[in-house]
């Protein structure tokens, strides 16, 4: 039965709330899936199961004659795979067509992240002993210190710190909870900056001027300020700060798996690419620093 496209807009609402409230997907992810999902939607002649495996090959087509970039594509794409295996799993189709069906092959994009030094240039830019100041350099600190997403760090509550075992515990994708060490630069920042918060009463650690939890959007403008102010040329942003706090570990011999952990990474794939990074910086240093890693010009 070749079903309309009223009732496959109705199994996209009821898609989008799953992702939403089961798979605990954020807004802007949930937007984002029905956005891309709609666009399929209209795509398609009749209903979500008149799909077949050339519909899904003339979709991708489509895509690529509009001049979508390859990341954009591979977001969709995966987008509508996402939501026939929903389907699927619902049995409210009977064949999955987008199962055969990939986006293209991205090129490898290594995290950027900065130098030890760096760090140091930035977090000490943010040296008022305000109260605004202790907070940005509080933040900084715990940046580096946890590798914590933004999300992550705006959510953060005081309870959530634990100090005596100097750790926090944190509150991930899917609204899994991870415990994550804290060192003691970012813990006496922490702290410095609650005793001088006296006016707003809060539970969560850090505060706008008004009051309210301080956004992501707020932490990422105050990083690039600081950035600026320690004359770093590099787009640095809150996820920066999370690359080099991986790399940097590895750099210095930690273990993937720990890593891994402490990311909250779901896939030990997704931290691997900080092995390459490593793998790619020793590289470098070795071909500049090494006494026969090439021959000279004037020997044969």
């Amino acid at each position: 039965m070749i079903r309309d496209k009223k009732t496959s807009l109705k199994f996209l609402n009821e898609f989008l709330n799953y992702i939403s409230h089961q798979k605990n997907y954020s807004k802007n992810t949930v937007s984002a899936y029905g956005i891309d999902l709609q666009q399929f939607l209209d795509f398609v002649k009749y209903g979500v199961d008149s799909v077949d495996i050339e519909s899904m090959r003339k979709y991708l087509y489509y895509l690529k004659n509009k001049n979508y970039k390859p990341r954009s594509i591979s977001r969709k794409i995966a987008a509508v795979k996402s939501f026939y295996n929903f389907l699927s799993r619902r049995e409210l189709i009977n064949k999955n067509p987008a199962i055969l069906v990939s986006g293209p092959k991205l090129p490898e994009r290594l995290p950027s992240f900065l130098t030890y030094q760096e760090v140091e240039k930035i977090l000490e830019a943010a040296n008022k002993q305000d109260e605004s100041g202790l907070r940005d350099r509080a933040i900084l600190e715990l940046l580096y210190s946890s590798g914590l997403r933004v999300g992550e760090l705006v959510s953060l509550k005081i309870s959530d710190i634990n100090i005596a075992e100097g750790t926090i515990r944190v509150k991930g994708k899917g609204n899994k909870e991870r415990i994550v060490p804290v060192g003691s630069y970012a813990l006496n920042y922490i702290f410095a900056y609650l005793e001088k918060r006296t006016k707003y009463r809060s539970p969560y650690v850090f505060l706008n001027k008004k009051g309210g939890k301080i956004t992501s959007r707020s932490v990422e403008r105050m990083i690039k300020k600081y950035a600026k102010i320690a004359c770093i040329s590099k787009n640095v942003t809150p996820h920066t700060f999370r690359h080099s706090f991986a790399t940097h570990l590895l750099d210095r011999g930690a273990d993937l798996r720990t890593v891994q952990e402490m990311l909250g990474h779901s896939d030990i794939a997704t931290t691997q690419i900080y092995t390459h990074v490593t793998v790619q910086r020793l590289r470098e240093l070795y071909e500049k620093h090494h006494p026969r890693y090439s021959i000279p010009s004037d020997r044969p």
